[in-house]
């Protein structure tokens, strides 16, 4: 595997060197897992589809695009709260 240089202002580099430091890795760790885990917005769209699809094959229920905003909205909120509460 060959290596690419990502340029980034010094403030992201600092930034990113604590971030993997507190995570006991490397920054080049740290890129690599974001890169290998972050979803594109069509995976996620793919993805969304296969488990509506699931859903619907053995569970019979029929999501919504409504009842999926909504659904990630109540998501986004408890994550939202459940930083607030570690910081």
């Amino acid at each position: 595997m060959s290596d690419a240089m990502i340029r980034v202002p010094a403030e992201v580099r600092d930034r990113l060197a604590v971030i993997a430091e507190s995570r006991g890795t490397s920054i080049r760790s740290l890129v690599q897992e974001f890169a290998e885990t972050t979803l594109t917005a069509e995976e996620r769209r793919e993805r969304a589809e296969r488990a509506r699809a699931y859903m619907a094959e053995h569970f019979g229920v029929d999501v919504t695009d409504d009842e999926s905003a909504a659904m990630g909205r109540k998501l986004r909120e408890a994550f939202a709260q459940q930083e607030d509460a570690a910081a």
